[in-house]
């Protein structure tokens, strides 16, 4: 079982556009083989990012996004992070971190390479959405 976290730009990018992060999000609902890794406090910040105003400029961004809130809430694994990091200089992305460790995750896929210039903690392999389709999945 591969361990995968998405960060919010991912499930962000996965709604507006069909690139990399939308073909992850399929992936995921299309074996049994990959595990969706959240937390409380990833999945109220993917609830917060989502209904924000901006989106609404795309065509049906809101009923798609409730939707498939509702689909990776009920995909994932959800785990409790009892752990605090200070690793990342943006405090808000050590919850990723937090919940790397707790879950044992192989992979951490983001699109934020200006806040996450590691390339591993702990074990996790933190990697763009674009590197981890062209090299773990195709």
């Amino acid at each position: 079982m591969i361990k995968i976290i998405l960060d919010t730009n991912v499930v962000v990018s996965a709604l507006i556009q069909r690139s990399f992060p939308f073909l992850i999000v399929n992936e995921i609902f299309s074996n049994d083989k990959t595990e969706l890794c959240l937390s409380d406090e990833l999945f109220i910040e993917y609830f917060n990012v989502l209904k924000r105003k901006k989106f609404e400029k795309y065509p049906e961004f809101v009923a798609n996004a409730q939707s498939l809130l509702l689909d990776l809430y009920n995909r994932a694994v959800l785990y409790h992070p009892t752990i605090h990091l200070h690793v990342i200089t943006d405090t808000g992305d050590n919850k990723l971190l937090e919940l790397a460790v707790t879950c044992k995750a192989n992979f951490l896929i983001t699109g934020n390479t200006n806040d996450f210039t590691i390339k591993e903690y702990e074990g996790t392999k933190i990697i763009s959405p674009r590197a981890y389709w062209e090299t773990y999945i195709r």
